[in-house]
């Protein structure tokens, strides 16, 4: 007589669970069934080397014998085994699998190519020698064969010491855990998924839910149904199975659109060189199921990894070309690396995309059509235009999940930029990029998704990144069995193109707006984490930017001069994709373990180095040699200001010629000072002009009182300032009374986990004044150009700053050159100045134009902005008068209550131990001016800061030149480059910068040209807005065109 199951939930699920587990009975499971037959490797013999060398070199070394059981080290060494193996005639016709766990990464080769990754982690310990059944080839017929195998000392996340994001442990060592062949049961296999699903079902759904106990009653069935070792019994238990998956969902039921993913950093607990092997591991691992499962999709980006591959593991790569072909290997992303998504300049977002899609487009011959970026920390508000420019108008990403204060009220949704531009945009709702197939996460996307009767589906990535070799046989098995199941989300596997063309085709119409920045209210310490990296970045960018501008002037000159100087294509080329891979979203930040930023700094140096050869070398070409010194403006608008010359520069002022003793000057290092004017993105020998009014110093028993003319100051003995005023308007003091201007300040930083990550809001309660002053504020210099006030201050027996205070003729600003020793233990430096000035929001620039965000912490979303990104300045401003802090090297800000703070350096000890700690030099700035921003002159001021007039020896110019020139300072002509396609063609890249609506015309001396309108891939576009070309008179072309609020145009000038 048979008993009818017990209502006891829990030891029916119990049952269940035990019945498939790895770890409990596993002598009488289902589980001990899967690999019925194991043997020995007939032998192993091992090799050990520091670096990463290629198969070749390999091979021919020397093997010794080793065994299971043995360790293997240090961290970051590789070990090269050499296998012997036998597959017994008794196992004839059967699925044969070799096993090897090193508890690390590893890699499988046959005949000299990478065949499949392994990995410990996570199990993924099985590589297949045969399989039968099924028509597919095999790796191994009866009888002995040789392997190789690659075991790199590491885990998917590196090796941090005591913890995922410490610093890495640099003597681990690896055991060699298992190396064995073993007869795989893929009938015991496919049960074992059926079990898991059902018991899944049973225990993830709610207790109302009717379907989660008949899952419950049908694996118990199943269970009693099966006798472990007859697989007659698993032919009727399946048979159980079958009919409980052949019930089918009704057609209104959300669909989730499954993607294989395996999101690889392309460095950050290891380095690039280990990023490299990574995506070997886990893309022929991949390459490894769409062979066998032609349903199946898998996205990837990144065209730096691509490039990668291609160098280093050929046969991989075709095996890519060809599955991109049938389009289940997916290009996604468009950029060059998956990059921060607030720090770099605009310029440098257009690079990524221009590599990228221009990689895509050569090896593939595609375009990326949405932007993947899915684990940055945050994006800013000028991405949805820059991302349209390029081709792409829809976006995923899944980050803005993290937020920790408030959650984000979509998951499919339009994204609208600062300029209106928009962009279908989509968050998984499973909260994640690398699922792991689970009922569990199928039922949490569907409860999750925010945008229920709006839409009816959402993305679902599955596999295991940051090599986790990516999807595995047993995800993609699953979602084939859940595709259609009565109680589930329906599954589909998909790709970007048919998801989001399914949005725009049935579902578009019905989606809300998302205006302005996605701020994450998380990772924000990472505006200031690694300082040097940021430093170097912004000069990074810079510097390219001016050889840029310089290089397509000597090749357009070259032309008729003859001089036979041709544009450094391929070297740019190379220092770009430099830049843009430090940019990546766990380099750029300072997320990184210290080994990286040992790479990054080497790219670093070699931009600068090679950059300025270039940059030499055009203007030799543009210029004769000669016994004067040139000075060079490259930005849009002529510029008045005091330049410094060594003794190794040669000009009319060494040679004493002066127009009056008011416009000279020799500074405490000795170097002439000069006021000078030079045209927008011209060259001159250095003109000297009188200055409009001498800067003036007055030390007094209240402070040491600054003027210029343009604003006057009063500082106190700690270099803090007093008083700041506008000489039109000396009766407001832009400075809070109360509370002075550069003040030094010092927090505590400890965050609740994500060391270099995070500054968390609680660090605020914490603000300590920096004010013990070691040197009172000395003057060095005393006009009639420059003033210089000397000041030093101790932040810790271990901390010091010097720094020196500048004003000068003709300047608009005061700047505060500062020098820090730095050896904190999670301390965050900081420096503020509280104004007079009222107003209920603040303007952060960005790229190509600006933000503005909240003077206030009215709601939850305002405070969780306590520390927000923004580049070269901040600032607040009322109907009649403001104030801004300028900065060449920082990107964390803060503000409330009318005080700008900007952040300075931070000292985390996780990832890196060392970040952060050893000297460091910055400018920053504090501008007061008269009106609103976009009338202050601000925005040009902070480019000027940026870039410096260059000062060059040893050329002379007949004429001065002033190559391109615009009209209003509403528009900004950002990038002169040479087209990526042609030598006689020129990009101009422009953006309106106040937030309104102009016109605006182009001035050049270059005649017979033609121009036309392209996007930031160049590619020649209609437009029926307005441009119009003129020549004027015989010496120059006037190009005419209007503008939209914050609106990037890019033209293509052929030549």
């Amino acid at each position: 007589m048979e008993h009818v199951t017990f209502k006891h939930k829990r030891t029916t699920l119990e049952r269940a669970d035990k019945f498939i587990s790895s770890h409990h009975f596993t002598d009488i499971n289902l589980r001990s069934r899967l690999y019925p037959e194991k043997q020995p490797l007939v032998s192993i013999q091992h090799y050990a080397t520091p670096d990463r060398i290629p198969y070749s070199q390999a091979i021919s070394q020397t093997f010794k014998d080793t065994q299971v059981g043995h360790s293997f080290g240090p961290t970051w060494s590789t070990h090269w085994f050499k296998v012997e193996l036998e597959i017994p005639k008794s196992w004839h016709g059967q699925e044969v699998h070799l096993l090897w766990n090193s508890d690390s990464e590893a890699l499988v080769w046959i005949d000299g190519d990478a065949i499949q990754g392994l990995s410990g982690e996570n199990e993924r310990i099985s590589f297949p020698l045969r399989e039968v059944g099924d028509g597919k080839s095999s790796h191994s017929s009866n009888g002995r064969q040789i392997v190789y195998i690659e075991m790199a000392c590491n885990g998917l996340c590196g090796c941090g010491l005591n913890g995922l994001i410490n610093p890495p442990e640099l003597k681990k060592c690896f055991q060699l855990k298992q190396a064995e062949v073993a007869v795989f049961d893929r009938q015991v296999y496919k049960l074992l998924l059926d079990v898991e699903i059902l018991h899944d079902m049973a225990k993830e759904m709610t207790e109302d839910t009717e379907r989660g106990y008949q899952a419950l009653y049908t694996v118990n069935r199943m269970i009693n149904e099966c006798t472990v070792g007859d697989s007659s019994s698993y032919q009727r238990a399946q048979k159980i199975a079958d009919e409980f998956f052949a019930q089918r969902n009704g057609d209104s039921q959300h669909t989730i659109y499954a993607m294989g993913h395996s999101h690889i950093d392309t460095a950050w607990l290891w380095p690039y060189a280990e990023t490299i092997r990574k995506c070997a591991r886990s893309w022929s691992c991949t390459l490894r199921l769409l062979e066998k499962y032609p349903s199946m999709t898998f996205t990837c980006s990144q065209a730096q990894q691509y490039e990668w591959v291609k160098q280093h593991y050929p046969s991989i790569y075709k095996d890519i070309q060809k599955f991109v072909k049938s389009g289940q290997f997916i290009p996604v992303g468009g950029t060059w690396v998956e990059m921060d998504g607030n720090i770099p300049s605009g310029e440098a977002f257009v690079r990524q995309f221009l590599l990228g899609q221009r990689y895509f487009q050569q090896e593939f011959g595609l375009k990326c059509k949405e932007f993947w970026l899915p684990d940055t920390f945050g994006y800013s508000a000028q991405l949805p235009q820059i991302m349209r420019s390029c081709g792409i108008n829809r976006f995923l990403t899944q980050k803005m999940s993290w937020n920790i204060y408030n959650k984000f009220p979509h998951h499919t949704f339009w994204w609208s930029g600062i300029d209106g531009s928009r962009v279908l945009s989509h968050f998984p709702p499973g909260d994640t990029y690398h699922m792991m197939v689970k009922v569990k996460e199928l039922l949490y996307t569907l409860k999750n998704f925010r945008d229920k009767g709006r839409s009816s589906r959402s993305v679902y990535l599955y596999g295991y990144g940051d090599g986790g070799n990516g999807p595995t046989e047993e995800m993609v098995n699953k979602l084939e069995r859940m595709e259609n199941v009565d109680g589930l989300p329906k599954v589909k596997m998909s790709s970007p193109d048919e998801f989001f063309s399914n949005i725009e085709q049935k579902e578009e119409k019905n989606l809300c707006t998302w205006s302005g920045e996605l701020y994450l209210e998380m990772h924000n310490g990472t505006y200031t984490t690694h300082a040097e990296v940021k430093k170097q970045n912004r000069k990074g960018e810079l510097l390219l930017r001016d050889v840029e501008f310089l290089a397509t002037i000597a090749t357009v000159l070259s032309g008729t001069s003859g001089s036979g100087y041709k544009y450094p294509s391929g070297d740019l080329d190379r220092l770009w994709k430099l830049l843009l891979l430090n940019q990546f979203h766990d380099v750029l930040p300072g997320s990184s373990i210290g080994i990286v930023y040992t790479d990054a700094h080497e790219y670093y140096r070699d931009i600068q180095k090679t950059g300025n050869q270039l940059l030499d070398k055009s203007l030799a070409a543009i210029a004769q040699k000669g016994d004067n010194s040139v000075v060079v403006n490259t930005l849009g608008w002529n510029r008045r200001e005091v330049i410094s010359l060594t003794k190794g520069d040669k000009s009319p002022s060494r040679k004493k010629i002066k127009t009056g003793e008011s416009s000279q000057q020799v500074d405490h290092k000795g170097d002439d000072l000069v006021y000078c004017e030079v045209p927008s993105f011209g060259i001159s020998e250095i003109p000297q002009v009188d200055i409009p009014a001498p800067v003036t110093v007055n030390q007094t028993e209240s402070g040491i009182q600054l003027s210029n003319g343009l604003l006057s100051a009063v500082l106190d003995n700690n270099g803090r300032i007093i008083s700041l005023c506008n000489t039109s308007s000396p009766q407001v003091n832009l400075i809070n009374a109360d509370y002075p201007g550069n003040q030094l300040l010092i927090y505590d930083d400890i965050p609740l986990y994500w060391d270099a990550w995070d500054v968390m809001d609680y660090h605020l309660e914490t603000r300590k004044l920096v004010d013990n002053v070691t040197q009172k504020a000395v003057i060095l210099d005393k006009g009639p150009l420059r003033v210089t006030i000397q000041v030093c201050l101790r932040i810790s027996e271990v901390s010091h700053i010097k720094q020196e205070i500048t004003l000068d003729a003709g300047s608009p600003y005061i700047t505060f050159k500062t020098q820090v020793s730095w050896h904190e233990n999670r301390k965050f430096l900081k420096v503020e100045f509280p104004t007079s000035i009222h107003s209920n929001k603040v303007s952060f620039d960005i790229q190509y134009g600006f933000i503005e965000r909240p003077n206030h912490y009215n709601t939850s979303w305002d405070s969780a902005r306590f520390e927000v990104c923004g580049h070269k300045w901040a600032d607040i401003s009322d109907y009649n008068q403001g104030l801004a802090v300028l900065n060449d090297c920082k990107y964390g800000y803060s503000a409330i209550d009318g005080i700008l703070r900007l952040s300075l350096l931070r000292s985390p000890k996780a990832p890196d131990a060392d970040a952060d700690m050893g000297d460091h030099e910055f400018t920053y700035a504090v501008m007061p001016h008269q009106g609103c921003l976009q009338e202050s002159g601000v925005i040009q001021q902070a480019c000027n800061i940026n870039s410096p007039l260059i000062i060059k020896s040893g050329n002379n110019l007949t004429t001065c030149s002033s190559y391109f020139t615009v009209n209003t300072t509403q528009v900004i002509l950002d990038t002169v480059k040479l087209s990526e396609d042609s030598g006689n063609k020129m990009v101009l890249r422009l953006y309106e910068t106040y937030g309104g609506s102009t016109t605006a015309e182009i001035s050049t001396i270059f005649k017979n040209i033609t121009v036309q309108r392209c996007n930031c891939l160049e590619e020649v576009i209609p437009d029926e807005r307005f441009l119009n070309v003129t020549s004027v008179g015989d010496q120059q072309t006037q190009i005419t065109i209007e503008f939209k609020p914050f609106e990037l145009i890019s033209l293509l000038i052929t030549f």
